[in-house]
Parts: structure tokens; sequence; C-alpha cells
């Protein structure tokens, strides 16, 4: 069972995300004409790892709201589920589906990651496990998020995962070190939850978020010996007063 500073530490995510959420629908957000025209493509990478899609059934795995989800049903795939923890993103995936004429194969549920299992009551027969770009990032327990993983798939079926590495996350591209070279923005080695004040949104550029503070857990997404959990709450009340950036 979560403590109370992880069920904060999530709460404040989620508030985010339903945020950012309504930002990416808006005007100058994402570009779904692709999408709706049928010929939505992967990122390069993916395209050239992605298992064959035919007829198999997959899960994405915080899913956000549904784009790439149908993607893969686009590319072969007879069935997806999506999985999210933002309502509103669900709202958008399942309307997405609808008028995409996707409704009887895409199925989307709203739930935290580490729910999952209990959420999604076909769990263990699914081909492929699909997570990509920004999503362990944000988890507190690696290991965890391996357990439910493995449960999601049937036997002989397996993950497509695509992200990034935290030590290139370490890395502070605003200020450089004294030799030139970049700083290190978080030590690589801290067991603590790396705490933002968002300003810019990748999709839009900068922008003003009501709830702008997150948290994410760069070194979890390697090392799943170091995953803990610290009270941070003293932190976390000072930062949201004053917005002053990570610690």
């Amino acid at each position: 069972m979560a403590n109370s500073g992880e069920a904060a530490w999530r709460s404040a995510n989620r508030a985010h995300w339903d945020e950012r959420t309504a930002i990416h629908l808006a005007p100058g957000g994402y570009n779904f004409a692709a999408l709706r025209e049928g010929r939505a493509q992967f990122a390069a990478i993916e395209r050239d790892e992605l298992p064959p899609l035919a007829g198999k059934r997959a899960v994405h795995l915080q899913c956000h709201f549904g784009a790439d989800t149908l993607k893969l049903l686009q590319h072969g795939a007879a069935a997806v589920v999506g999985l999210d923890f933002s309502g509103p993103a669900i709202k958008a995936a399942r309307a997405l589906a609808a008028e995409l004429g996707f409704a009887d194969r895409a199925r989307f549920v709203e739930a935290d990651l580490y729910d999952a299992v209990a959420a999604i009551p076909d769990a263990g027969t699914f081909d492929v496990a699909y997570v990509t770009w920004g999503a362990i990032c944000w988890l507190p327990d690696i290991s965890r998020w391996c357990e439910i993983v493995a449960k999601m798939l049937r036997p002989g079926g397996s993950l497509y995962l695509a992200d990034g590495h935290p030590a290139a996350l370490v890395l502070d591209d605003a200020v450089a070190a004294s030799d030139g070279t970049p700083g290190f923005y978080t030590p690589y080695f801290s067991g603590d939850p790396v705490i933002y004040c968002e300003s810019e949104d990748y999709i839009v550029g900068e922008t003003t978020f009501k709830n702008a503070i997150t948290h994410t857990a760069l070194v979890q997404m390697m090392r799943p010996d170091h995953v803990r959990w610290h009270e941070r709450t003293e932190v976390v009340d000072e930062q949201a007063e004053g917005c002053s950036g990570a610690v």
C-alpha cells in the first residue's frame, strides 16, 4: 500500500498531467492529422525495433490520450488496451477511438499504473506490452513495474520499451561546468525524487501551469536497488510556494 508521501507524489503528478492533457488537445497542441488519415508513423527507432503487430493484442501502459495506442491498431494490431491515471486523458482517448472507428478494438482504462493488474481483467493475455518515451521516470518502484508488465503478458509475450536513460537526464543543459561541459542537474545516485517546477511543455513550449510541481524518479529507472521513498513534505510545500526549481 502506498504511504502518505507516495500518495501525495502521485496526486501532484496526476493533477499536472490532467492539466497537460488539456494543453495537448487545444489548438497548437498535438497534430492528429496523420492519425485521422490512417497514416500515422512511429519514430524511426520504433519502426526498426517493434515486433510484428499483425493479429497481436497489445497493452499500452501510461498511454496518455491514446494516440500511440491507436497507432498500434493502424499498424496491424488486432486489439489494444491503453491505461493511464489521468481521467481527462482517458476520456479523450475513448473519444478519439470512437472517432476513428476503433471503439470495438480499443479499450481505455483509467487507473494508476500500480493498479493495472486489478484494473485490466484480461491481464496475462497480451502478446505485446508497449511503453515509450518519458514513461518510467515517473515511477517510484521500477521492480514492481517489471512485475506488472510480466503479469500483463501471456507466456511468450514481449515488452517493447523505448525510453531515455537517466545518465542523460542528470545533465544540466542551462548551466555548464567550469570546464565547459554540461553541469549536473541532479546527482545520479540520489535516492530522492527530483522535484520540478514545470514552465515548458514538450509540445507547445513555454506555458503556465496551475499544477506546476512534478516529481520524477530518474535514478530509479535503472537502479532498482536504490528505489525508496523519502518523506519530502516540507520540500514540496516550500517549492509549491516559490516554484523555484528542482532540489
